[in-house]
C-alpha cells in the first residue's frame, strides 16, 4: 500500500496493530503457561481477555470507517515476540522465568502504547472523534497493563529476590 496522506498512514497502522493484537493473544497464552507466580498468571489472563476485546474494538473502528477488516503483517511485533520466545526457551529457573516474562510483556506493552498513542492523535487530526475515543480506551488498557507489570517487577520482593539468588 502506498501511503500518500495521514489517512492512509492511519489505516495502514490500524491493520498493523490488528495483526499485532492477534499475535499477542497467542503469545499471552504461552506466557500464562510459562509463568510461575500466581499474580503474574492472573495479570496475563486478565490482559488476554482485554486483548480479545481490543481486537473487537479495532474491527469496529475499521468497520465504522468503511475499511475492509484485514490485517497487515507487523514486523515489529514479530521481532518482539520472537525475542520473548527465545527468552522463554533459554531460562530454566522458575523465578528468573517470571522476571523474564515481565520484561518481555513490557516490551510488547511499550510497542502498543506507542502505536495507540499515535493512532489516537491521528484519529483526532482526521476528525474521527468516535474512533479516537475507542482507541483511547485501548491505550488506557495498555497503560494500565504496563503499570501493573512494573508494580509486579518492583513490588514483588519475593519474585525479585528469588530471581537474584538463582
Amino acid at each position: 500500500m502506498n501511503i500518500e496522506n495521514l489517512n492512509d498512514l492511519f489505516e495502514d497502522q490500524l491493520r498493523d496493530i490488528l495483526y499485532a493484537e492477534k499475535k499477542i493473544v497467542k503469545a499471552i497464552a504461552k506466557m500464562i503457561k510459562s509463568a510461575n507466580n500466581p499474580e503474574l498468571k492472573k495479570s496475563f489472563t486478565k490482559h488476554g481477555v482485554e486483548t480479545l476485546d481490543q481486537i473487537s474494538k479495532l474491527e469496529a473502528v475499521m468497520t465504522s470507517l468503511e475499511m475492509k477488516v484485514k490485517t497487515q503483517k507487523c514486523e515489529a511485533i514479530e521481532g518482539i515476540l520472537k525475542e520473548a520466545d527465545e527468552i522463554i526457551a533459554s531460562v530454566k529457573d522458575p523465578q528468573v522465568m517470571d522476571a523474564a516474562l515481565i520484561l518481555a510483556a513490557q516490551k510488547v506493552e511499550h510497542y502498543e502504547i506507542a502505536t495507540y498513542g499515535c493512532l489516537c492523535a491521528f484519529a483526532q487530526q482526521l476528525g474521527y472523534s468516535k474512533q479516537a475515543k475507542i482507541l483511547m480506551s485501548i491505550l488506557d488498557q495498555e497503560k494500565a497493563a504496563d503499570t501493573h507489570l512494573s508494580e509486579l517487577a518492583q513490588e514483588a520482593p519475593a519474585l525479585n529476590d528469588m530471581a537474584r539468588a538463582a
